[in-house]
Parts: structure tokens; C-alpha cells; sequence
């Protein structure tokens, strides 16, 4: 008897790997995001606003806003170009565009598919009471230490706890900068937390009534 596959999640992540990988670029990266970094941290506060609109539209018309919809996407697609560049994957030394929209010859993309119609009343506790499990979980893996994310669902970028994302990364520059290689098997995992977060993010952001599954994998 063969087994239905996993329904597939409104967010969709993605992540190639650069191959050959710098072997210290990694150790200046953050300094070379600063201009990213900025502008994001202006980039989450206007998220902020457009989510506070967004969740009295779903409250009363049932419908996220295009346009701010959009707009939010832009902006986590932003923050996971920059992440996949530096301290959330470290997959790629080809410097992130500076641009809300799509581009197709980088190698880390976020899309999330537009949602024709929301729970009403789903919108009052799905950000908090109902997401209170996967919290916990993101809180755990991705901590921070030097690894900046945009969460909850749009503090901005900012340096927190070390997390287990955090040490795996870290795992992988120190075995890039003595081998030159980076490890498949962490840059599996390293993919998988980072894509679990994404959709945590999603969820919290309103975007679809889909719970967010409990696993790492497509």
C-alpha cells in the first residue's frame, strides 16, 4: 500500500549551495552585511505596521492585502538572502541583492503562495496561543549568537542566545576554513532548521490557516 506524500506547505525555501565555498570569507561576512543589516532593521518596522493592518483585514474581511502581503514576503525573502549569505547558512559568497523582489540567478529564494481566503476568528490566536509550541522549538534552534533572525514575527535582526543553528553553522566554517569543503550532512540539517523557522515565521505572520509542520524536511 503506498503512503499519500506530505501535503506541500504554502512557504517554500530555497537554498544552493556554492561550490567552492571561500575558506574565511565567512570570518568578515558580517561586517560586509552591515549595509543589509540596516536597512532591514527599517525594512522590519514597516513589517510591523503592515502586519497590525493586515490582522484587522483577515479580522473583518476574511482577506490578506495584496499589496502588504507582498510587501511581507519581500521582506522575509530580504532577510533569508542575507541569512543564507551569512550567519543562518553561510551557502553561497555571491553578495545578496539589495531588493524585495524575486532573483532568479541567486541561489537562496523565498516564496509564499498568496492565500484567497483566511479564518476570521483563526486570526485572534493562531499568532501566539496556537503557534506557543513551535515557539518553544524556535527558540531553541535558532537562539541567534552571531546568527540574526527575523522572527516573532518581525522583531527585526538581532543578536540573541546561541542556538543549536548557530553552533552548527559555526561547525561548518570552522570545517570549511581547514578543508575548504563544506560539510553535506550539516548543510542538510542547516537547511532543514532554517526552513522549519521560515514556516513558524509565515504562520506567525498570518499568511496561511496551514498549521506548520513538525519536521525539518520537504
Amino acid at each position: 500500500m503506498t503512503m499519500p506524500a506530505p501535503e506541500t506547505y504554502p512557504l517554500t525555501l530555497k537554498g544552493e549551495l556554492t561550490l567552492p565555498p571561500g575558506r574565511a570569507l565567512w570570518l568578515i561576512k558580517w561586517l560586509l552585511a552591515i549595509p543589509h543589516f540596516i536597512i532591514i532593521a527599517f525594512l522590519a518596522i514597516a513589517a510591523v505596521v503592515a502586519w497590525v493592518i493586515s490582522l484587522f483585514a483577515i479580522l473583518f474581511t476574511g482577506k490578506y492585502p495584496r499589496s502588504l502581503f507582498d510587501f511581507i514576503v519581500g521582506v522575509m525573502r530580504w532577510c533569508w538572502r542575507v541569512g543564507f549569505y551569512s550567519y543562518e547558512a553561510l551557502g553561497t559568497d555571491k553578495y545578496p541583492p539589495f531588493t524585495l523582489q524575486s532573483v532568479p540567478d541567486y541561489p537562496a529564494d523565498l516564496d509564499v503562495a498568496y492565500p484567497e481566503k483566511l479564518s476570521q476568528w483563526l486570526v485572534l490566536v493562531k499568532w501566539w496561543l496556537l503557534a506557543f509550541p513551535h515557539l518553544i522549538i524556535v527558540g531553541i534552534l535558532q537562539g541567534g549568537g552571531i546568527a540574526w533572525r527575523f522572527n516573532k514575527p518581525f522583531e527585526g535582526w538581532q543578536a540573541q542566545d546561541t542556538g543549536l543553528l548557530a553552533v552548527l553553522v559555526i561547525i561548518a566554517g570552522i570545517i570549511l576554513l581547514f578543508t575548504g569543503k563544506y560539510h553535506e550532512g550539516f548543510f542538510k540539517l542547516i537547511m532543514g532548521i532554517n526552513r522549519y523557522v521560515y514556516r513558524v515565521g509565515a504562520y506567525l505572520a498570518l499568511m496561511t490557516d496551514k498549521y506548520p509542520p513538525f519536521r525539518f524536511w520537504d
